[in-house]
Order: C-alpha cells, then structure tokens, then sequence
C-alpha cells in the first residue's frame, strides 16, 4: 500500500503577496527568481493578483497558484484571500507549506480584521489550539511566550499552564520539524538576574522554576530559569536547541542582532508549516527596488526543509 504523503510529494510551496502597498510583492517575486522557482522538489508558487508581483520583475506564468483564486473588491480583502486560499490548499494537501509576506495590521482592521497578526489568524483558521512564534537564524531559535503585549502587563500574562504547554509544542516542533533527536530546550527568568532568589521578582520562584520542574519530570530536557543577559553568547547557545523567552524583545533582540537579513519567522503548533520573513512591510522603501530578499528566500528554504521533514 502506497504512503498517502507520496501523493504530496513535490506538492507546491505558497508565498502569499502581503499587503501590495510594502515590500511583501517584492520580496517574494525576488525569491522565486533567486531560488529558480524552486525550493528543492517543491515548486514555487505566488498567491495573490499577478500584476502586483510582475511590476517587480518578470515571472513566468507557472509562477502563479490560481485554484480557488478569486477576484478581491478591496486590497484588505486581497490580502485575506491569499491567505485564506493558500492555507485552504495546504489544509487539503494540495500544497506542502504557506509562505506569507509581510501585511499591514493596521490596514487591515481598518477593514475590519479582528486578529493582533498572522499568527493569530493561521490559528483560527487552522483550528490550532495554540499558535506559537518561533524566530530562526544565525544558529539560534528563539519564541516569546508572550508576544505583542505590552512590558507593564507581562507579569500578569505568563503562568505555569502557558509555559508547560508552550514548551511542549516547542520540543515536539524541534523533533518534528528540525530533526533534533533530542531536543534541549532553555528558559529564561523575567527578572534581571532571574530574580535574584526572589529578591528582584517573584515570578521566577513561583511561576517559572516549577514550570520548568514540572517539564523535567515529564522527561523534557529543559533548564532554566536562566539569566537572558547570559543566555546567548555563542558558548551559552550551544547548549541549547531553543530558547523560550518571556517576552517579545527577550527574544528578538539576540535573533535581530546575530541574523538580521536572514531571520525566519516560524510558527509552532498548526496543522500546517508556515514560515515568513523576520520583517514588515517597509512602506519607505516599496516601490523602489530596494528591498532586500535574504529573509524571504531564507523563509522559502525552510518552509520547504519542514515539509520534507514532515513527508509532505
């Protein structure tokens, strides 16, 4: 009897437009030109309205995904279709991952759009109980447990449940995804110097420390909590396979700072791969060719790398 993945093999990878006033057309039309239209067996295949990839460039008609397309009446509903449409297709297996440029969050909820991002969104679209922002580059994977939530508030958005359940889909993500055998997963405090025995906050002592226990009695191998100021320098890094962090710049600000250009945004916990850039939609510079696809073509590989790694 056939594997059923076989029939996916080679199945299309998606690259969403994002939002045609930013970088989003632009970026992808460059990496389906750079990789050749494809990232390894998979094909390469834009969503969205032709004409906004080709003022970027020329683009073969094979370039485009055109099934269960449609006509949008305004550019948030394009936007949303692309989505919709290309996490559809990858839903029924016709497609081996979804790739998405950048949007404008503030456009779209003008519009009507009733999620903080993509994330939120690709859950509920998904049916995924949890979503999970996961960032890749340089060597190093980092996800804020929180994310787009302000620092007075960050206190009383992290639990011992949220950890637990975050840290899981991280480690089964890193064996599923990545190929880690083994995955070894460091946490980190919330405090300076994760709290100094409680001395600088509570949060470590009571919330973090047992989550981690708790991890560890499962059978995880996790340590933490850690000091975020020493957690990754290069000799700190390669004790681990990921980093769970507490909030957004925890996070970001060593990925940004060691992968800029080439960092990938990859999200935990669906039903489907879906990577994208590590950027926005620089409206400064659309338009004028200049921005630069190492992100998106990054995000590309390793959509496609994931789909390999999970037979698809």
């Amino acid at each position: 009897m056939s594997n059923p993945a076989d029939k996916r093999a080679g199945s299309p990878v998606l690259i969403t437009m994002g939002d045609p006033a930013g970088i989003g057309p632009e970026v992808a039309a460059k990496a389906w030109r750079a990789l050749d239209g494809h990232a390894g067996s998979h094909p390469l295949r834009l969503v969205g309205e032709p004409d906004v990839f080709r003022v970027h460039g020329p683009l073969a008609d094979g370039a485009f995904w055109a099934r269960g397309a449609a006509g949008h009446s305004t550019t948030a509903e394009a936007v949303i279709g692309a989505i919709d449409v290309s996490v559809r297709a990858a839903l029924a297996g016709e497609a081996a991952a979804v790739v998405t440029a950048p949007i404008n969050k503030a456009l779209l909820m003008e519009a009507g759009f009733v999620f903080a991002g993509h994330t939120e969104y690709l859950a509920s679209l998904t049916g995924a109980r949890r979503a999970v922002m996961m960032l890749v580059g340089g060597g190093l994977r980092v996800v804020p447990l929180t994310i787009h939530v302000p620092i007075a508030e960050v206190p009383n958005a992290i639990s011992r449940e949220a950890i637990i359940e975050t840290s899981e889909i991280i480690v089964a993500a890193l064996a599923r995804d990545f190929c880690v055998e083994r995955p070894r997963l460091a946490v980190a405090g919330l405090n300076p110097h994760s709290g100094e025995s409680g001395r600088l906050g509570r949060e470590e002592v009571e919330i973090i420390a047992p989550a981690v226990e708790s991890l560890q009695m499962r059978g995880h191998l996790v340590e933490g909590p850690l000091s975020a100021d020493t957690m990754f320098h290069a000799e700190a890094r390669a004790r681990f396979d990921a980093a769970l962090c507490m909030y957004h710049d925890q996070a970001l600000i060593p990925l940004k700072t060691i992968a800029f250009w080439e960092g990938v945004n990859v999200t935990l916990g669906l039903p489907i791969v879906r990577t994208s850039p590590d950027h926005g939609t620089a409206p400064d510079i659309a338009g004028k060719r200049k921005a630069d696809a190492r992100s998106m073509i990054e995000a590309v590989r390793m959509a496609a790398a994931m789909a390999d790694a999970r037979g698809l």
